[in-house]
């Protein structure tokens, strides 16, 4: 028999909050801020509460905490029907094609809406070259809604000033649950530092999930969250193959090393059959570093010449779109697009 982990002989014992809700979201990365913002707008009206849980700080939290310099799907003028080949030969064959259609339909919406939330996005000047997102708004391009060109690297991914691309977003997000506070009429409904550890399955129904579970990384405290539905989107697994750096280099992987599999573990531990997990995907590998594939040719873009007085004409031909390459492109998303 194993003894007892913890007796509270050598600490105080933790106070425990319940807290219960109608839809709990557990995770603060783009899912779930996308979930929060698209859940207030049907919720709100029958007075449905949500409930946002993150382990972090939710403005910069998740993969794309310290943003992107690309989204790495955006249609535009290209069929679904050839993004989903592409997924396809790129991921041998091992794909939910539905899945994949209905992202590539829906993908352009979510993108738009970063855009008119604040996210600088590049665009094709008149001359050619590139334009920046703030260079871009000067110049007056128009929005991506309303026809703007955007600069793409590949056939598939955009140029973004992305610094501040995870702070867009979650501001979209806290707003929409504090239109579902006033909805609703809870005083509290966004809980951060709070990291969730274990999922309860109901009494009378084993098949189903009625609470979760975690603690406080600020305070001594232990909250139980009850709910009639959730949404679990707590990050992957980093680190499950080892990389050629050791020590100080281990922990350069482009997602965050704390994403440690949770996600996964919570849903098996409740009993949930996991999906697609036959594809792992394996940052490309650079030389003391490892990083997305997707920017790494922004670098060679030519971008506008900065006017001075013996610039008489652009020195450099406009970029063109280059042919289409070999290599495989990265097309890793997250609804709403949890774009990476």
């Amino acid at each position: 028999m194993e003894k007892e982990t913890c007796t509270f002989s050598f600490c105080k014992k933790p106070a425990i909050e319940e807290i219960e809700t109608d839809l709990l979201l557990i995770g603060g990365g783009m899912a779930c801020c996308g979930a929060a913002f698209e859940g207030a707008r049907w919720a709100n009206p029958k007075k449905i509460k949500i409930t946002m849980v993150d382990k972090a700080a939710t403005d910069r939290s998740g993969a794309v905490a310290m943003g992107l310099s690309a989204i790495n799907t955006y249609m535009g003028e290209n069929d679904p029907a050839d993004y989903v080949k592409m997924v396809r030969n790129d991921l041998m064959g091992i794909v939910r094609e539905d899945l994949i259609y209905d992202l590539g339909r829906h993908v352009d919406d979510s993108v738009q809406l970063f855009e008119e939330w604040g996210l600088p996005i590049w665009k094709v000047g008149d001359d050619g070259f590139s334009l920046d997102g703030f260079q871009a708004k000067e110049a007056g391009k128009a929005m991506l809604k309303d026809g703007g060109k955007p600069v793409r690297s590949g056939k598939w991914q955009i140029m973004i000033n992305g610094e501040s691309y995870k702070v867009i977003v979650a501001e979209a997000a806290k707003k929409a649950l504090e239109s579902n506070r006033a909805a609703t009429g809870v005083s509290t409904n966004h809980y951060e530092r709070v990291f969730i550890v274990k999922l309860y399955n109901d009494a009378k129904e084993p098949n189903r999930v009625a609470a979760a579970a975690g603690f406080s990384v600020r305070e001594n405290k232990i909250y139980i969250f009850k709910a009639k539905a959730m949404v679990l989107a707590a990050g992957g697994a980093v680190n499950v193959f080892r990389p050629r750096s050791t020590q100080e280099g281990q922990g350069r992987a482009w997602y965050p090393v704390w994403n440690s599999g949770s996600g996964y573990a919570l849903g098996l531990q409740a009993g949930a059959e996991l999906t697609m997990m036959e594809n792992r995907f394996v940052p490309a590998r650079f030389k003391d570093g490892y990083g997305p594939v997707g920017a790494c040719s922004c670098s060679s873009r030519p971008k506008r010449p900065t006017p001075s007085a013996k610039t008489i004409a652009p020195t450099r031909k406009p970029w063109r779109k280059p042919r289409r390459s070999t290599a495989s492109t990265l097309t890793i998303s997250a609804p709403p697009s949890a774009t990476t």
